[in-house]
């Protein structure tokens, strides 16, 4: 498979790498590329700039969550059709899950043979950036470092000197800059950069990173490189099914503004196993529409919305009436957020919830978790029998409290190579909630065991009806 393709990398985070990627993604999608975006890593919120700035959804590439065969499976999948894919990467191009390189932006250029681009901030820097990049090439021979783009360049005369050291000492090509220019970087809140479907004003603000790109980075060069990728050998699919299975059940998924972390290519294959997926709103719709067989409430930032998602009444009580009939429920973080009796905000405002989870749900303001995990299923569930592993990602400034001891848990997490885990999540028949963020393409078995039992459902409902 011939797939034009560059990986965008950085030194570090906060280097501009999630800006100058999102611009060229745009720039190329303006110049008539169909351009496919991915992003390296289990990030939720990038990917909504790179599906603004393309049209096309942004797909995660995680080694963690996948493996080297599975990135390779959904990044081919993903790319059918485009003229180019833009990878933007995850953290520093070397960056990996504690000291390894699993789940980098290094390893994921070399399981797709992807031309890497180094993002450098060269403030307050002049030949020194030469060493720097010189370093970045050095330390792992089979990452091709392709070429280096400079981020917050202080003038013309600097961006010369940084060019001629750096292809000169480092022997990597320069191509192009980027100035010290405030008003282009994407805003950013608690959880990190603010997700796209709140910016309104963001295809304005595309147009302007578009601009100021065009005026000091060759695209033509950037794409010379993404089309010198060699051909990828095609590999055997092991998550999707060779060809998608019929409709059986009807699976809301809730996503709007205040619920929007959600893998795509977990959704697909949810809907590849059987799922019709049914969107709805927890801020504006009434109530949950009546004929379906399961609820998955995803991430985001409920605690945006609480004034708005507390006053929907309808729908609270919808989901209430839909969970007390056996309706199967899952929900990941945010969305176990919203499944307790009460968010407390950072104010310490009190807002009612859903209940289903007589707990409190309380926001700090300091990170409470954030990382890779491994997840032991402690109590049978929708999802999985107990003793499953399975593995996740955590990332949250809430904790829960009030819960009492008889509720079951639903699994025990270990971060970090921790030997000993923690409780995390609760199981109340058919509902599983869990500050634990699931890649359902991770575990294939886990989406069809919840479609199984949405199916199950179903039957019940019409055997009562």
């Amino acid at each position: 498979m011939n797939i034009p393709r560059l990986l965008i990398a950085a030194t570090h985070s906060g280097a501009g790498k999630t800006t100058l990627a999102t611009a060229l993604m745009a720039a190329f999608t303006r110049a008539g590329f169909t351009v496919q975006p991915f992003k390296v890593g289990p990030d939720y919120i990038d990917p909504g700039y790179h599906t603004a700035a393309t049209g096309r959804i942004s797909r995660n590439l995680d080694t963690f969550f996948l493996g080297a065969s599975g990135v390779r499976e959904v990044f081919a999948r993903a790319a059918s059709g485009a003229d180019l894919c833009i990878i933007e990467g995850v953290m520093g191009l070397y960056d990996g899950k504690g000291a390894t390189e699993r789940g980098s932006s290094a390893e994921v250029a070399k399981t797709l043979e992807a031309p890497v681009v180094l993002v450098v901030d060269v403030r307050s820097m002049s030949r020194s950036a030469a060493a720097l990049v010189l370093g970045y090439r050095l330390f792992d021979p089979r990452v091709r470092l392709a070429g280096v783009l400079l981020n917050r360049v202080g003038s013309a005369r600097h961006y010369a000197m940084l060019k001629e050291a750096i292809e000169n000492q480092a022997g990597v090509p320069v191509l192009g800059w980027v100035g010290r220019r405030q008003e282009i970087s994407l805003p950013h809140r608690h959880l990190g950069l603010l997700p796209a479907v709140e910016k309104n004003e963001l295809l304005d603000h595309l147009e302007q990173l578009v601009a100021v790109l065009e005026e000091g980075v060759d695209l033509f060069r950037l794409l010379e490189i993404a089309r010198q990728a060699p051909p990828l050998a095609e590999i055997p699919g092991k998550i999707f099914p060779a060809t998608p299975l019929p409709p059986r059940v009807r699976l809301g998924v809730v996503k709007d503004a205040a619920f929007n972390f959600y893998y795509q290519d977990g959704l697909d294959l949810l809907s590849a196993l059987g799922a019709e997926i049914v969107f709805i709103s927890a801020l504006s719709d009434p109530a949950l529409p009546p004929d379906i067989d399961g609820l998955y409430i995803g991430g985001g930032f409920p605690e945006m919305f609480l004034k708005n998602l507390a006053a929907n009444k309808g729908f609270l009580e919808s989901l209430r009436r839909a969970f007390q009939q056996g309706m199967p429920v899952y929900a990941e973080c945010g969305g176990l957020m919203y499944l307790c009796r009460v968010i407390c905000d950072f104010e310490g405002r009190e807002y009612s919830m859903v209940g289903l989870l007589p707990g409190i749900c309380r926001m700090h303001a300091r990170r409470i978790a954030l990382g890779y995990c491994e997840a032991r299923v402690l109590a049978d569930n929708i999802l999985a029998p107990a003793g499953t592993r399975l593995v996740g990602h955590e990332f949250h400034y809430s904790s829960i409290e009030g819960i009492p001891p008889d509720f079951r848990r639903a699994y025990v997490l270990y971060r970090g190579g921790e030997k000993e885990g923690l409780p995390d999540g609760y199981v109340s028949g058919n509902l599983l909630a869990s500050y634990l963020h699931l890649h359902f393409a991770a575990c294939p078995d886990v989406a069809r065991r919840f479609i199984d039992r949405c199916e199950h459902y179903k039957r019940q409902r019409r055997v009562v009806g």
